[in-house]
């Protein structure tokens, strides 16, 4: 797309997206092979081993990837098309900057309560909700998700102060 003055809105091209993704499959498709190889991808007497399953689909995706890699290496025209304009990289990256927080913040504060603070965020931020909507809902999706978890079915899940405050 142009941005009205006729030039375009370069990031990166399509073959070194394809490389980037093909490289980091094949990554974790060789862990995938070590640690399933590690703990028995063997046949044994009495059957494959716990690993056997888990290490051929390693070896399909590693299999995969390097077929990637070579296809866009030899191909006769690569494609140098632009990947992506900064415009849609702008919206990727408005849910994946705040989700990659969340995640963090569950590590010191819970899920629940990291839950609480993402779903105000988004629903005041991207929503453009007004806070009277939006703290009924901020506060009770995470009540019902610990009702739901921890008390009927217990299954825990990542707790933090708040939590530990109320015995939990």
């Amino acid at each position: 797309m142009a941005d009205g003055s006729g030039s375009r809105e370069e990031t990166v091209s399509t073959r070194a997206m394809e490389l980037v993704v093909a490289g980091l499959f094949a990554g974790l498709a060789s862990l995938v092979m070590y640690e399933n190889w590690r703990i028995g991808a063997r046949w044994g007497e009495d059957g494959p081993g716990a690993g056997y399953f888990p290490f051929y689909v390693g070896l399909i995706m590693l299999l995969a990837s390097l077929g990637t890699i070579a296809r866009t290496l030899l191909a006769s025209e690569p494609d140098t098309s632009n990947f992506v304009e900064r415009s849609q990289l702008k919206l990727v990256l408005q849910v994946l900057v705040p989700t990659i927080v969340f995640v963090g913040a569950i590590f010191f504060l819970g899920i629940y309560v990291a839950a609480a603070i993402f779903i105000a965020f988004f629903m005041v931020w991207l929503g453009k909700y007004p806070l009277a909507k939006v703290a009924p809902i901020a506060i009770l999706v995470p009540v019902a998700l610990f009702l739901m978890f921890e008390v009927w079915f217990k299954v825990p899940l990542p707790k933090g102060p708040l939590e530990a405050a109320l015995g939990y």
